[in-house]
């Protein structure tokens, strides 16, 4: 089982892998064109939205309420009642969100001055802002689709197409900015018609394979569908509850633009590496891990989901701990590096250290949080993370008012960070007092090894990494060099004390 999971997250994370790393193309080339200004800021706050319910549909509460459900069906029902239950899940599915839609487009300022209300003070962000999101809200359509297809072949094994699909979007945004920007006025508009493109990309590549499946939905619309009911029923609230991250981000956003003009944009570039790792690894374990835990469930056998869960967690962080230390100790010359160009200014690159420093403290505790909600919701238990959810949100929110005055908006991303911890934490706590999952008795060694491989890693990067000033100083091919230097030979250390300290590869396959 183990080794089956194994090889669906490796083809989901290197599909993965290679969407990143367009994605980190396109953040270069966007940080060149735009910079971290006003235009970018208000683009962020426009994308932010529709992105947010790219997180609940396609990583979130959607796709946490709708595998199990299909999982069941397909593990105990006929093929002509799935089909019917994918008929009317997408007849309503579409509904909500052609309304969706046009309540953006015909309340675009409102919901600006809503999300930014820092905004309000400044005329010509909340217009740009408005225009911006008018033509961006339709990829909360497109995405949510895509997310309904991509869940759909998650379920029956097929994870490489919807790892995928991002790279689209992110090569629609590179076409859009490097081609068509000198068409646009202003300029930052290219980036809303480039979203657009993405998203109709994304779901025109995903319907052929579903096709494939003899499973292509027809739209049926049928609130009464005891399927679609239930789905429902878990959507509603694990809206709130399995996107705490996400919300946590939209609260950074709120009190960012209180502050000065490109914090917003900082929080936005610092985030989006943070995302690198998270969604390489912890995205693709939830997403494989999901389907399993569900047919565990659906079969009830508690020593199956168990030791599924268990697996996942020592993967999470496995990759976690050392992708903190990386992004931690990192951060300047990683942007210094990737973005000081065009636009992107010493100053900028220095702003975005800072909350990349903070948002990178937070990544074991994310990463956690993707595959312990997996446990709840295979279980279709929604009450425990929504409570959690809103513990981990007041914190959040408390940290948020208490940070941000010292750190600006470096604060603002730790008090992300710190609410990420505080999420994972009583979501393993509840999953195992309700005897959900029982964790192996090797944890503390574990743990242990971990920490022996992490501290090595730390030193030779205390060690060996030259100051912030001299990474300014070089040319971009000195930068090159001594990050690629620095980040192999600290991987390379890492993995060679994780084998001394006892921890073999023939352990995640057994």
């Amino acid at each position: 089982m183990s080794k089956k999971l194994l090889k669906s997250t490796s083809i989901f994370s290197g599909m993965t892998l290679l969407s990143r790393v367009v994605g980190f193309v396109r953040d270069l080339i966007l940080a060149q064109i735009f910079g971290a200004g006003l235009a970018f800021d208000s683009f962020a706050v426009a994308f932010r939205l529709p992105n947010f319910f790219r997180q609940l549909f396609g990583e979130g509460a959607f796709s946490q309420a709708f595998v199990p459900v299909l999982s069941e069906y397909s593990e105990k029902r006929s093929k002509e009642e799935v089909q019917h239950f994918l008929n009317h899940i997408a007849g309503v599915l579409s509904l909500i969100l052609f309304l969706v839609v046009a309540l953006f487009e015909l309340c675009a300022p409102f919901i600006v001055m809503i999300f930014a209300p820092g905004f309000i003070e400044h005329p010509e962000k909340i217009h740009l802002t408005s225009q911006l999101l008018r033509v961006t809200s339709p990829y909360l359509l497109f995405i949510s689709l895509t997310a309904f297809s991509g869940a759909i072949l998650n379920t029956f094994g097929r994870f490489a197409i919807p790892a995928f699909s991002p790279t689209l979007l992110n090569l629609a945004m590179i076409m859009a900015a490097v081609f068509f920007s000198r068409y646009f006025h202003p300029q930052i508009m290219v980036l809303a018609w480039g979203v657009f493109a993405g998203g109709i990309a994304q779901l025109a590549v995903q319907l052929p394979a579903v096709k494939k499946l003899g499973l292509f939905p027809k739209l049926r619309l049928n609130f009464s569908d005891p399927g679609v009911r239930r789905v429902l029923k878990l959507m509603l609230p694990a809206l709130f509850g399995v996107s705490v991250s996400q919300l946590s981000l939209f609260l950074d956003n709120f009190f960012a633009s209180f502050l000065p003009t490109g914090s917003i944009s900082w929080l936005y570039y610092s985030n989006r590496l943070t995302y690198f790792p998270l969604g390489l690894i912890g995205v693709a374990l939830a997403t494989v891990v999901l389907p399993q835990l569900s047919r565990d469930r659906a079969k009830a056998s508690v020593t199956s989901f168990s030791d599924t869960l268990d697996w996942a967690l020592k993967i999470a962080f496995m990759v976690g701990f050392p992708a903190m230390i990386g992004l931690f100790m990192l951060a300047s010359p990683i942007l210094a590096t990737l973005m000081e160009h065009g636009k992107f200014n010493r100053f900028d690159v220095m702003m975005s250290a800072r909350s990349l420093v903070t948002f990178s403290l937070g990544l074991p505790g994310f990463m956690a949080v993707k595959v312990l909600a997996s446990g709840f919701y295979s279980h279709q238990n929604i009450k425990t993370p929504v409570k959690v959810a809103a513990a981990a949100m007041m914190v959040n929110f408390i940290f948020n008012i208490i940070l941000i005055f010292p750190l600006k908006h470096a604060g603002l991303a730790l008090s992300t960070s710190i609410s990420s911890a505080v999420n994972a934490g009583c979501l393993g706590y509840f999953l195992i007092k309700q005897k959900i999952y029982q964790p192996k008795m090797h944890w503390k060694k574990f743990i242990l090894q971990l920490l022996i491989a992490s501290i090595v890693m730390i030193a030779f990067l205390f060690f060996a990494t030259p100051p912030v000033a001299q990474w300014l100083h070089w040319g971009i091919f000195s930068r090159v060099w001594h990050l690629g230097f620095l980040i192999s030979v600290a991987f390379i250390l890492y993995v060679a004390f994780l084998w001394i300290v006892g921890i073999r590869v023939k352990d995640f396959k057994a």
